[in-house]
């Protein structure tokens, strides 16, 4: 039990060590927002594009946060799981939920807290 709970203190730990800098950019409004993401660190940086219609904005924040909050928190989930080399340059953010089932419902408890 101590050896569990080490390893995944340890991988959580591992998991944060690098911070990275999240520059979101609109490129087109609602009902189909288009956003363009710089995710930089000292091992260099990454470019996104990223769609999210108007609808799907709507069901995960109930307009708690902005669209670029949305897309923001939407990168630190992805952060926390790979790195930024690994995320797709282009896509939707419905995307995120087929390749992680809790994407939707972690973000809703982030937004709730």
């Amino acid at each position: 039990m101590i050896d569990s709970l080490w390893s995944n203190s340890c991988e959580l730990e591992n998991r944060f060590m690098h911070q990275h800098n999240i520059g979101i950019y609109k490129m087109k409004d609602f009902p189909e927002g288009i956003f363009r993401v710089i995710v930089s660190n000292g091992g260099g940086e990454t470019e996104h594009t990223v769609t999210v219609s108007e609808e799907y904005y709507q069901k995960l924040t109930q307009n708690k946060v902005s669209a670029e909050e949305l897309i923001k928190r939407s990168f630190e989930f992805l952060l926390s799981r790979e790195p930024k080399e690994s995320i797709l340059r282009q896509f939707d953010l419905r995307d995120i939920n087929r390749y992680f089932p809790e994407y939707e419902n972690d973000l809703k408890k982030i937004q709730n807290a």
